[in-house]
């Protein structure tokens, strides 16, 4: 359970991380459409760990190895950004969330289990009904 301090300083990285990924270093990725997830603050806000899913990508764990070896920029460019805000710019620890893909993978599995026949119940017909209703 993260702390009300931990869950400001993750929403504040996962907000500029997104503005670095989706301005400002766009081109080191050769058009790869790069979404901050989730971000997850240690108690001390010594360490983030960043969630990304990467989209318009060919391979996924090339790009993280690209977004790695940028780390060192890309925490440069946070630290320009909150240095007002935070005192402790985090170090940088990124994933890949693959929730999205799992969640359409489990999508596709449940769309393949066949659906077995209901049986219509037969609904007493309206005229009956009337009927029964004339003779009261």
């Amino acid at each position: 359970m993260d702390s009300t301090r931990q869950q400001k300083f993750a929403r504040l990285i996962q907000k500029e991380l997104a503005e670095i990924f989706q301005r400002d270093i766009k081109s080191y990725f050769a058009g790869a459409f790069i979404t901050v997830t989730t971000v997850r603050v240690s108690p001390d806000l010594g360490v983030a760990k960043i969630f990304l899913s990467l989209m318009l990508a060919k391979d996924k764990n090339a790009l993280l190895e690209k977004v790695n070896e940028n780390r060192k920029a890309i925490r440069k460019m946070l630290g320009d950004k909150i240095r007002n805000q935070a005192r402790i710019i985090p170090e940088l620890i990124f994933y890949i969330d693959d929730n999205v893909e799992y969640a359409a993978k489990m999508e596709e599995v449940f769309a393949k289990i066949p659906k077995p026949e209901e049986k219509k119940e037969e609904l007493p017909s309206d005229d009956k009904e009337k009927k029964k209703s004339k003779k009261k």
